[in-house]
């Protein structure tokens, strides 16, 4: 079992960023594309890339949140390939080996229509990133709210259908299960994956009748129970906290970790 924890967000300027999450302990981190591909060249991602090298900090990279694969509009689904795309070009320069993103929404279409047209725009962009030799995997993130493609049962099929790796958010899991999660059945599907290691996103969640609301920080109980779970299955795990706080959450994990 081997466990690396670290944040949402690599901070600005990226190398003293970087430096502060080495010194801090930590050994893996996520570059947040959420809003835009900020890096506006693979030159700037390779800088840092080999940073993060000597660093030892294993990056992952989470793609805009502006996307839906299945949209009815199809000049959106053609933007949202353009993105993960991009994002992806970024995250093979950086050395990630994870591109992260929001699959998409149900909107009027059946979970099975859905689920199809998401599978053939990974393979889509599956074959885009063998062509052009880069050295990341496709994870789309295990979702929250009702509305979303992503429950663990539907990213298993993708995974099984297209080898893509997957992201377990264990705080999306929560607004899911609305407080209770199914453990052993996540655990259990999680130990199928074929890829390693696993990857995964952490917080405390703020959850309604139609599921998440919004990210807060993490509880110290959430942590505990979820670093349980990892140890039970003897899970190889990169866990990236996505709180609010998402620096000294990742300590406090790290903390809680160690004296486990």
């Amino acid at each position: 079992m081997k466990v690396c924890i670290g944040p949402a967000g690599i901070g600005s300027p990226a190398v003293a960023g970087l430096k502060e999450i080495a010194e801090a302990g930590m050994h893996c981190a996520e570059v947040e594309f959420t809003h835009s591909v900020y890096m506006k060249s693979n030159k700037v991602a390779k800088e840092v890339g080999e940073a993060a090298k000597k660093l030892e900090i294993d990056l992952s990279v989470h793609c805009p949140y502006y996307i839906n694969l299945v949209s009815a509009d199809k000049s959106k689904i053609a933007a949202s390939k353009k993105r993960i795309l991009t994002s992806a070009e970024r995250g093979h320069h950086l050395g990630a080996k994870y591109i992260i993103f929001h699959a998409g929404y149900y909107g009027k279409l059946s979970k099975e229509d859905a689920y199809q047209g998401i599978r053939e725009a990974i393979i889509d962009m599956q074959k885009a990133i063998k062509k052009n030799k880069w050295k990341v995997m496709l994870a789309p993130e295990v979702m929250g709210k009702d509305s979303s493609f992503g429950t663990i049962d539907e990213l298993y099929d993708l995974h099984k259908d297209t080898k893509c790796a997957v992201c377990v958010d264990f705080a999306h899991l929560k607004a899911h299960y609305r407080g209770k999660i199914d453990w052993k059945h996540v655990c259990d599907t999680m130990k199928k994956f074929k890829f390693k290691p696993l990857t995964a996103h952490l917080s405390g969640i703020e959850w309604g009748p139609k599921g998440e609301r919004r990210h807060k920080l993490t509880p110290e109980k959430d942590i505990k129970e979820v670093l349980m779970w990892m140890k039970k299955y003897k899970f190889d795990i990169r866990i990236i906290n996505e709180s609010p706080d998402t620096f000294n959450d990742s300590v406090k994990t790290l903390k809680i970790y160690n004296k486990m």
